[in-house]
């Protein structure tokens, strides 16, 4: 069993940075993948950005490349999600999760049905 905890939503301007965490419980989280995604209000789940499980693989959607950066710390379980540049269209409830799968070294699944654990989700809210 996997328990993801997000933390460090909250409101910013446009323009403006944020940074997202999620901390994971259990002792196999180096070895998957993990991955970011939103929903907004009235919209349906997008996927934002993927991390491997070694951590030297990542992808974006196009739509924050150049602005969002994932990061893992597998020493501490926990994997970052920092947001510049933030537009007011990125409000939405932010997840992440873990891979089922556990993949190659530079696995980074897109999909949300590669994933099988998910967190409640953290609110980012973008001010214009």
């Amino acid at each position: 069993q996997v328990q993801l905890v997000e933390s460090g939503g909250g409101l910013v301007q446009a323009g403006g940075s944020l940074s997202v965490s999620c901390a994971a419980a259990g002792r196999t989280f180096s070895a998957y993948a993990m991955g970011w995604f939103r929903q907004a209000p009235g919209k349906e789940r997008e996927f934002v950005a993927a991390i491997s499980r070694s951590g030297g693989s990542t992808v974006y959607a196009d739509s924050v490349k150049g602005r969002f950066t994932i990061s893992r710390d597998s020493a501490k379980n926990t994997v970052h999600l920092q947001m510049n540049s933030l537009k007011p269209e990125e409000t939405a409830v932010y997840y992440c999760a873990k891979a089922a799968l556990s993949g190659t070294s530079t696995y980074t699944p897109r999909r949300g049905t590669e994933y099988n654990y998910w967190g409640q989700g953290t609110q980012v809210t973008v001010s214009s």
